[in-house]
């Protein structure tokens, strides 16, 4: 026998409000235990919104006469998150990325880019950090990890044994790939994330992101290779790295070189030509698909469980604003006794800790909405807009989680190459973690002094 809604209200809070409470930490300890996969979380989360919470729900859940029920959702508001905006910005930089691997784009580009750094170790190792920063930045972290870890290869191949550069060398390439990420709003799925509740006024356009966000890389970028040749000095031995192959010149693969400037070329101009960078995404994907560049045996290889997983967060954060939730929470804390920056900076901290033992994406789910709704309420953070400081802090934050092999793949692909151990991953971890949010408070605070925010 099912029990009435009204027979077990929490004071202060409607019906609705304790369901989303519910499902909020049902997914949030499957998503930090995973007793099931964690995109089939965002699916069950997506599920119990229907049946409990939305205006098509089950009957007797969400047919109540109570005073205090709440408001329920719209279904095809949570419906719609399978095809929300964000989601087809990802699948835009999916096809993207699977039509560079599958025409040897980003090995092409690999090789050239590495010219330039010469054959000194510590010079080498910074050109392989820049070079998979910019592939993180377009294509999946793990992906370009487990690419650039192939060409890394032939390098490790020259240390002796005992060389501390074989360590240097193989955490470079999940750290650049972890923070490369940060670098465009497709580069990982905490930034389209936050994309979701950067809108109206405080809406950042594809350009404007990268353009705080590419500094902010590079200089943590530099930040993460003095730190390994000061803790892992590889030894005073010049070698050449050699990447064998060409670019081709089929007309497929001069369509996928064309339409990868072009996209990324609207993406960066996108105050000029009007089209946002959802509008643009499209265009790989109709172009790729048309010219059968992109088949149907290769839709098969797309993630879609990043997609789903999401979707997932997107309806959690859906739930906690339309109930009313995120605001009852804020409101409740007495935020006002605290300085804004140091609510900035906290709420920066819990997100490292969280990221490094659970999924980013999992981590931004549960965190963005509710840091959405605490930007709305802050005050007294003169010329400041607090909601992008806050979601761009907690954002750049997910993204810095990687001391331990569990923290990221690209992390857990450099330690099953056996030539790095959990300590050494944790000591640069730690140090490039606490160093980035420093960082990235500092240039998000300047930036808002000068209004570029």
């Amino acid at each position: 026998m099912l029990i009435p809604p009204e027979a077990y209200p929490i004071t202060g809070m409607t019906v609705v409000e304790t369901r989303v409470i519910a499902i909020f930490m049902l997914a949030a300890l499957f998503w930090v235990l995973e007793p099931i996969p964690i995109y089939a979380t965002s699916l069950l989360v997506i599920l119990l919104e229907l049946i409990t919470l939305s205006d098509k729900g089950f009957k007797p859940l969400v047919k109540s006469s109570a005073d205090n029920f709440g408001t329920l959702v719209s279904h095809k508001a949570i419906m719609a998150t399978f095809a929300s905006p964000i989601i087809i910005l990802f699948l835009g930089g999916f096809f993207l990325a699977m039509a560079a691997t599958k025409y040897r784009l980003d090995q092409n580009l690999a090789r050239v880019m590495l010219k330039p750094f010469g054959s000194n170790p510590k010079f080498v190792m910074l050109g392989l950090m820049l070079i998979t920063a910019v592939f993180s930045m377009f294509m999946s972290n793990t992906a370009t990890t487990a690419m650039m870890l192939s060409i890394l290869v032939p390098v490790l191949a020259v240390f002796e044994i005992n060389d501390r550069g074989r360590i240097a060398f193989s955490l470079a390439i999940p750290f650049a790939a972890n923070v490369g990420g940060i670098g465009t709003p497709i580069g990982t799925p905490p930034n389209a994330i936050a994309l979701k509740y950067l809108t109206g006024e405080h809406a950042i356009s594809f350009g404007a992101w990268m353009a705080f966000a590419v500094p902010y890389v590079i200089i943590m970028l530099l930040i993460a290779w003095l730190l390994l040749v000061i803790f892992y000095p590889p030894a005073p031995r010049a070698f050449k790295l050699t990447i064998k192959g060409k670019f081709l010149k089929t007309p497929q693969a001069l369509i996928v070189y064309i339409t990868f400037a072009v996209t990324i070329l609207l993406w960066l101009t996108d105050f000029l030509h009007g089209m946002n960078s959802y509008v643009v995404a499209m265009i790989p994907v109709a172009v790729f698909s048309v010219t059968s560049i992109i088949t149907k045996e290769d839709l098969k290889r797309i993630s879609w469980d990043v997609l789903w997983l999401v979707s997932g967060g997107i309806a959690l954060g859906l739930a906690l604003e339309q109930s009313g939730l995120a605001q009852h929470v804020v409101h409740s804390i007495p935020f006002e006794r605290f300085s804004p920056l140091i609510i900035v900076f906290m709420v920066s901290v819990v997100a490292l800790l969280m990221a490094n033992f659970m999924s980013h994406t999992a981590t931004a789910n549960l965190l963005l909405p509710l840091v959405a709704a605490l930007g709305t309420s802050l005050a007294g953070l003169e010329n400041f807009d607090s909601i992008k400081t806050l979601l761009l802090s907690v954002t750049f934050a997910c993204s810095l989680g990687m001391s331990l092999p569990i923290s990221t793949p690209p992390n857990a692909l450099a330690f099953a190459t056996g030539n790095c151990e959990t300590r050494d991953m944790a000591r640069m971890g730690v140090s490039i973690g606490i160093i980035g949010i420093l960082m990235s408070f500092l240039m998000i605070y300047l930036l808002n002094m000068i209004n570029f925010l």
